[in-house]
Formats: C-alpha cells, sequence, structure tokens
C-alpha cells in the first residue's frame, strides 16, 4: 500500500466546515448535527461527585491518575472484555485527559521507543480517521499513511492490501471500532490478525474504543486487550467517559496495556500533558462502577436509528451502522459532500460535516470521504427525528 499524499499539518475538519459555511445564510432556525458531542442527559450521579471531591482542587493531580480511579478503570475493563489475565492497575493504566490527547501524545512516544525502521517512519491511519491521528504522526515525525475503508472492504482496512515493506517502516498503526464516522465493529478474529501484524513488524498498535460502549445489536464489540495474549506487548488500548457516559465535557479516560511503553508514556506526561483534576476523576470513578446510565443510553441510540432505518431507508446509500453514533451517508447525487453540506445549511439551517474533510486522498489521487456527508445524532430522540426531517428535505 504506497503512501498518499498529505499535508505537513493538519487542519481541523470543523475550522474547515466553519470557513465553508461562513459566508452562507442559514435557511431556517439552525440545527447542528456536526459534532460527535453526546447530549443525552447527564447522569444523577455528576453533581454529587464533583461536589464530594472538591478538596482536590487545592493540590495539583498526580500524572498517572488517583490510584481509585486506576483500579475503578482496570476493573470495568476485566467486567467488560474477556481479558486473558486482569489488568494491573498500577503498571498497567493511566488516566488520561480524554482519549485525544493520550493518542497524540502516544504517538510522540512511539517513535521515541521503536526500533530502527526499514525507510522513512510511517504511521498507518483508516482512512477516514479521528483527525487526532494525523496530528499526532506529524507531531512525532512520522510519515501520514492512510488505509483505505470502503463499503468492499467492510469500511474496515484491508489487512491482506498492507505491504510488507510498508509494515517494516511503520511505527505504529492506529484503529478504532467501532469505526468514526461508518460505525463498523472489527471481528475478534481480524483484532487478532491486526495485532499479530504490526508486533511482527515491530510497531505498536493504538486501538481507540471510545465507541465501545453504543453498538446498536446484541454483541459487544471485542477489545484489543482480548485479542493480543497476556502480555500486552506494544498494545495500548485507549477510553473516555465521552461517549460512554455522554460526559464529553469530564475529559476524563485512561489508556491501558504495554506496561513498558507506559513507563515512558507516564515520564513524559509528568512533564507535557495536561493532568486530569482530581474531582473529575472521582466522576469517572462513580461512572465505571454504574452501567445504568449507560444501557439506558445506549438504547437510545438504538431508538434514534430505528427512527433512521424508517425515514432513509433506500436513501443516500443508508445502512445500519453496527455501532457509533454518525450516519455515513452518499450523497453523490447531490453533487458530493460539499456541495451537499451548503445546500442542507442554505436550505435547512442543518450544519453537517462534509465527508472529504474527515479523509484524505489516497495513492490514486482520489479522497474517499468526497461523496459523503456524516451526521451525528447525539441529541433527544425528537431532536434526531428533526434532523432526518430536514436531512430528507433538503437532499431529495
Amino acid at each position: 500500500m504506497p503512501a498518499s499524499p498529505a499535508p505537513q499539518t493538519s487542519r481541523s475538519p470543523f475550522v474547515r466546515l466553519a470557513d465553508l459555511l461562513a459566508s452562507v445564510e442559514p435557511g431556517r432556525t439552525p440545527l447542528s448535527a456536526a459534532v460527535g458531542e453526546p447530549q443525552h442527559a447527564m447522569p444523577d450521579f455528576v453533581p454529587g461527585g464533583l461536589a464530594g471531591a472538591g478538596g482536590g482542587c487545592g493540590r495539583y493531580p498526580r500524572a498517572e491518575g488517583l490510584p481509585a480511579f486506576r483500579t475503578a478503570a482496570a476493573h470495568w475493563a476485566g467486567q467488560r472484555y474477556a481479558l486473558p489475565r486482569p489488568l494491573d492497575a498500577e503498571r498497567e493504566v493511566l488516566v488520561l485527559n480524554g482519549s485525544r490527547e493520550g493518542l497524540v501524545s502516544a504517538a510522540v512516544i512511539a517513535s521515541r521507543r521503536v526500533g530502527a525502521r526499514a525507510g522513512r517512519p510511517a504511521m498507518l491511519l483508516p482512512n477516514p480517521f479521528y483527525a487526532a491521528y494525523a496530528a499526532g504522526a506529524e507531531l512525532a515525525g512520522c510519515e501520514v499513511v492512510v488505509m483505505p475503508t470502503t463499503r468492499e472492504t467492510g469500511w474496515l482496512p484491508d489487512l491482506d492490501a498492507l505491504d510488507p515493506a510498508l509494515l517494516a517502516r511503520t511505527v505504529a498503526v492506529f484503529i478504532a471500532s467501532p469505526a468514526n464516522p461508518q460505525g463498523a465493529i472489527a471481528s475478534r478474529a481480524y483484532l487478532e490478525r491486526l495485532a499479530g501484524l504490526t508486533r511482527a513488524s515491530g510497531a505498536y498498535l493504538f486501538s481507540d474504543e471510545c465507541y465501545s460502549e453504543i453498538y446498536l445489536g446484541a454483541e459487544k464489540p471485542a477489545g484489543i486487550l482480548e485479542c493480543c495474549g497476556t502480555d500486552f506487548d506494544k498494545v495500548l488500548a485507549f477510553n473516555s467517559l465521552s461517549k460512554r457516559s455522554s460526559l464529553p465535557g469530564l475529559r476524563c479516560g485512561f489508556v491501558a496495556g504495554d506496561a513498558d511503553f507506559l513507563k515512558d508514556y507516564l515520564a513524559f506526561r509528568g512533564v507535557a500533558a495536561p493532568q486530569v483534576p482530581e474531582p473529575l476523576q472521582a466522576v469517572g470513578i462513580a461512572a465505571y462502577q454504574d452501567e445504568a446510565h449507560v444501557d439506558a443510553s445506549r438504547a437510545l441510540y438504538q431508538a434514534k436509528f430505528d427512527l433512521a432505518d424508517r425515514l432513509l431507508a433506500g436513501r443516500f446509500g443508508y445502512e445500519r451502522p453496527a455501532g457509533g453514533f454518525f450516519l455515513w451517508l452518499d450523497v453523490s447525487a447531490s453533487g458530493g459532500g460539499e456541495a451537499a453540506t451548503l445546500r442542507l445549511w442554505r436550505e435547512q439551517g442543518l450544519r453537517v460535516v462534509p465527508g472529504g474533510y474527515l479523509a484524505r486522498p489516497g495513492a490514486d489521487g482520489v479522497n474517499p470521504g468526497d461523496p459523503y456527508i456524516r451526521v451525528a445524532l447525539v441529541q433527544d430522540l425528537d431532536t434526531c427525528g428533526e434532523v432526518l426531517a430536514r436531512l430528507v428535505a433538503g437532499l431529495s
């Protein structure tokens, strides 16, 4: 798989979206379905948790996190996944200020720890991808190489297409399951094979699992730490409470896996990364000890996609995703992602994201996201119904 042309620095898709729409007046009262920001009801335990831990504001938090938080995260992972052994909360779990900054700084540490590469160091990203992956790769001085994810590949990178010469110069591979934006879920067999390929090449595998609890069927998505043996060597799983608990403003999550990597990672984070305030960790502990609010939130997402099944059937290439909360819609008939985004804003006041802003051109020079828009179903059921109604009215 050859390298794709890429700019030297990443630019936020939302900055690009703001530029696109800046001179266009919305045709109706604005309604945003652009940002993946869960807006479900805040869990009841949040205010009390913050108030009860207010004393923690009087001291600097430790970079590794409270022992109680790390224990809670390790216990949750052990309950949620069929891990080959329990996580060591002291050595194999660290608190994060949300998964985004953790993914970026992990790329820097991988570039320092990995052995000599057979060529220009590269990091592999699914295409489309979460912008933080590219930012981390670029900060680490690595070439960004995109791996196509299409309907034909099941919306996941085609592992058969990975060139051994490319893997030999790879520093890290990023993967997300459920995928952002298409919602594909990687099977256990897929993750086992991916872990084997990356380890054999000497690269790290970073698994972004922040959508792990938003699945639309009965089967829970597998996690990478279930699929890599007992030592977790060169494998890291990233998770957060933003999606699971509808707490994007809490900025609290964790990373778990390779203990040797996390030792260097912690040393770096102790001087270069944001610490997580203790009151926020206290809420995180309560969140990881409660599944009722997660079940209720998941049921609401399922109801929203039930509605999408009815309103979007036969339109825009819609298929109910396996997980996540995004629609990934083919709007080629409306001129592609940018044209459809402008039309929806101009006529319906509906804000969505052009799919091309979430991807990069491949080796063939074609951006696979250009025909698509991404629509986030993050509000209450009635509001999401309005999003869908405006979508159909604006593009029919």
